[in-house]
């Protein structure tokens, strides 16, 4: 396995936020929390292992995919909880169906770990993203494409977007 293919297999982002555990793990698992960052997919939850992820596209989602002539299917990623521990860590697997190339890859597990929050108020957020097998998704996901390109911002666009959200009350997509 090559060097860049190693790096891809796991993808580990951190983002630190002044806010308490409750509430970062509040906009993980809330779809009127996570609907309002990132790419504005409602992501929804069944908090128990075994229970069923399903993130679904927004109108607005749906009406920027229409204009570019390609039609987006109501949920666009799905998976299944593995283990819940409120509101410290969640592992789920992960499958972005909305492209025909990267839900074929199969399921990928994604953890979110919370920490802290330290003498400061600040938690440490961690997102491993395990994406063994799975150029499409590592490529959409990681953040070193270009702005705008394949995935946007991926990991590193959402997680700064969540940051900004709870620590100012209004995400980038505010407007």
């Amino acid at each position: 396995m090559s060097t860049t293919e190693t790096a891809q297999a796991t993808q580990v982002h951190r983002v630190y936020i002044k806010a308490a555990p409750e509430r970062i793990w509040q906009a993980i698992t809330n779809p009127g929390w996570n609907g309002r960052y990132g790419y504005g997919a409602p992501g929804h939850f069944e908090l128990r292992p075994g229970g069923a992820y399903a993130s679904h596209a927004s109108d607005a989602m749906k009406e920027a995919s229409a204009a570019m002539g390609w039609e987006l299917p109501e949920v666009i990623v799905d998976g299944e909880v593995v283990e819940v521990d409120p509101p410290r860590r969640l592992v789920q697997t992960w499958r972005m169906v909305m492209d025909p190339t990267a839900a074929a890859e199969g399921f990928s597990r994604l953890t979110y770990e919370i920490e802290g929050p330290g003498e400061d108020g600040v938690c440490r957020l961690t997102v491993t993203h395990e994406l063994g097998g799975m150029p499409t998704l590592a490529a959409m996901t990681s953040g070193d494409n270009e702005f705008g390109a394949m995935g946007g911002g991926g990991w590193p666009w959402i997680l700064s977007d969540l940051k900004t959200l709870l620590e100012t009350g209004e995400a980038f997509t505010t407007g």
